[in-house]
């Protein structure tokens, strides 16, 4: 069975979370997908994510494409991830690319493109004009 692995923060989820999810999907038959934490996302973010982690969690379990979710709690960890999941594939969207090349002695790295023109941080500041 080859199990595929993604992480984000899936905070405001949008229809580019869901197209990136059902993509990566289509390149194995388990896909696993690791959730920031709230403390993380305070770390990487400088903010609290809208939705709670739990909330989020629910979210992303929730959604048909997806058969696990986990809590992300380390960027430092995503290596440990892989192995503990036993992931044959990980996958990131392409603002992320070449910043996992060097997890591929673990497993394939896959850069799926953006949703053009759709981003949680546009959401939000869209929202807070209102």
């Amino acid at each position: 069975m080859k199990t595929i692995i993604t992480f984000g923060t899936f905070d405001v989820f949008h229809i580019g979370h869901l197209r990136i999810l059902q993509r990566a999907e289509k390149l194995g038959e388990r896909l696993i997908v690791g959730v920031s934490s709230d403390a993380l996302n305070i770390q990487k973010k400088g903010r609290a994510p809208v939705y709670s982690q739990s909330e989020r969690m629910d979210i992303v379990a929730s959604l048909k494409c997806v058969d696990s979710v986990f809590l992300e709690e380390s960027l430092e960890q995503k290596a440990g991830y892989i192995r503990q999941f036993q992931a044959d594939t990980l996958v990131m969207g392409d603002d992320w690319a070449g910043r996992f090349d060097s997890f591929s002695y673990l497993c394939e790295v896959v850069y799926f493109p953006r949703t053009p023109a759709v981003s949680t941080t546009s959401i939000i500041e869209v929202i807070k004009t209102y």
